[in-house]
């Protein structure tokens, strides 16, 4: 068994006290026997303001809240998997990359957000995530406490073919860090969750944000573990900002693959 610990956060627009917020997670997660700890989408940094969000976006680098998690990691002994943070790329466009940070303090895999959150909403909510972030174009997947871990990031989720890739690379648990909306959250963020631990036959730790931000924005929280069989073993609630603990059963797998070896079934589809 391997303990874990989820951050549920309500990111705000100053990176230095959203970074202070991860390093006091960090610090009680690894008092509290945590292998690993789990933050959520844009820990750095939550603000729809892309003026004044790009005086706070830096090189990888440069990045305040990447280098304080990284000094906690090693700090505390833990993992610590970065849910992703607002990056310069260089090129004039922003990742919205995750990270997996070793106990070492050293980058274990990155991750840059495939799908681009461009929506219009029934509530008048209006997304255009693609006009200031390129996506990326690779599956990752790094070997954690917790086994092979796969990497998405929040609406990754809606997209099938990612988690078939990963599915191949055989994950024991899947990371979907997120910053969900109220609306989408309520029609689909417990089903959809679900779904991608049956499939993959896998745990899948999805840290959220949470509540009224600064920006203006309102996110659904729900932070969510659900294990190989779709059982919701945490699910933190959509009110406040905590953390929460879970203990990682690997027998778990092994037990959901033997079962239905959904895995070891899979065919090719033709076009």
């Amino acid at each position: 068994m391997t303990r874990i610990a989820l951050l549920q956060m309500t990111a705000g627009i100053d990176p230095a006290a959203n970074a202070r917020t991860v390093d006091d997670a960090a610090r009680e997660a690894a008092g509290e026997g945590a292998a690993m700890l789990f933050t959520p989408e844009m820990s750095g940094m939550l603000d729809r303001d892309r003026a004044r969000a790009a005086q706070a976006i830096a090189r990888e680098g440069d990045d305040r809240t990447l280098a304080e998690a990284r000094e906690a990691a090693a700090r505390e002994g833990l993992w610590i998997a970065l849910g992703s943070l607002a990056i310069d790329r260089g090129d004039g466009k922003w990742a919205n990359r995750s990270f997996l940070i070793g106990p070492d303090g050293a980058i274990a895999a990155r991750y840059d957000k495939i799908h681009m959150f461009d929506v219009d909403l029934a509530s008048g909510e209006s997304w255009r995530e693609s006009n200031a972030y390129r996506p990326g174009d690779a599956v990752v997947a790094a070997e954690t406490p917790l086994g092979r871990m796969g990497l998405a990031v929040c609406y990754d989720l809606r997209f099938p073919a990612l988690f078939e890739a990963l599915g191949r690379r055989q994950c024991d648990a899947i990371a979907i860090p997120a910053a969900f909306t109220v609306p989408t959250g309520k029609a689909h963020w417990h089903v959809l969750q679900r779904a991608r631990a049956i499939e993959a036959s896998a745990y899948v730790i999805a840290a959220a944000q949470v509540g009224e931000h600064a920006d203006g924005r309102r996110t659904y929280g729900h932070s969510l573990v659900v294990d190989p069989w779709g059982e919701v073993l945490l699910d933190m609630g959509g009110e406040a900002p905590g953390l929460g603990y879970v203990e990682i059963d690997p027998a778990r797998i092994a037990d959901a693959r033997r079962q239905v070896p959904s895995l070891a079934n899979r065919r090719e589809i033709p076009d």
